[in-house]
């Protein structure tokens, strides 16, 4: 049924119980689980694919909503001085971060990232330190137990993520199992997060949920928030790049 929504617009109960052969009220059994499931959206009379629940590779996400990304990354820069101790994640918009950090001096930056300690590595008396595993290729990185209990020895000055998803009421949730235990671990291991997240990722479901909205410290957007968003970060400092 998924897929007959693939196309982005709404579909009706009874056009897809035609198209089924199968009674209105199957229909809309099926699209009861699958709303609870956060897969798509109920509308008057049918429904629409919800925000996609799945993540393409690194490359292909480095150029969504990049200009938005490279506005918050030059933003989320300026809370990083020279000698910061740094937990980069592997998130695009944490790539685009580790960008803008280039000119900063004497790092240490832990990371499970390939691209992040392409970026920082090696350069600027920076120390680096890289969490190794089985690398998923399609992140490019590193999230398996070996690589999570690796980072889980370290305690950041600042842990520097991104999200996949953000709900006022689920708080913050991801797509890949092993990137969102290692922003759990992020959460409880740094002394402040920040979190760069573009207006894409507000209202969106995740397919696991990594932390409460309360854990973050500092959230670096794109577009002014929604009201019940800014009650609930309200106890954050908050910068609309």
């Amino acid at each position: 049924m998924v897929a007959r929504l693939r196309g982005g617009l709404a579909v009706s109960v009874t056009g897809l119980a035609a198209e089924l052969d199968v009674s209105d009220e199957t229909i809309r059994r099926e699209l009861r689980t699958l709303e609870e499931q956060g897969a798509i959206v109920r509308e008057h009379g049918g429904a629409r694919l919800a925000a996609s629940a799945f993540e393409g590779p690194l490359t292909q996400r480095m150029e969504e909503n990049a200009e938005a990304k490279l506005r918050i990354a030059r933003a989320a820069a300026d809370f990083v001085s020279d000698g910061a101790i740094l937990f980069i994640d592997s998130g695009t918009t944490s790539c685009f971060i580790a960008r803008q950090l280039v000119e900063r001096r004497g790092l240490t930056v832990i990371t499970n990232s390939l691209q992040v300690a392409a970026e920082l590595g090696s350069i600027n008396d920076n120390r680096l330190f890289l969490a190794a595993g089985e690398m998923d290729p399609g992140y490019r990185a590193f999230s398996d137990h070996s690589a999570q209990a690796y980072v889980a020895r370290f305690t950041p000055h600042l842990a520097i993520l991104s999200v996949g998803a953000i709900h006022a009421e689920r708080g913050l949730m991801d797509f890949h199992p092993g990137e969102a235990a290692m922003s759990r671990i992020a959460y409880q291991t740094s002394e402040r997060v920040l979190l760069g997240a573009d207006s894409s990722k507000f209202g969106r479901h995740g397919l696991m949920h990594t932390a409460a909205l309360e854990e973050v410290d500092i959230l670096v957007t794109d577009q002014p928030l929604a009201d019940d968003y800014a009650r609930a970060f309200a106890h954050a400092e908050v910068v609309v790049a």
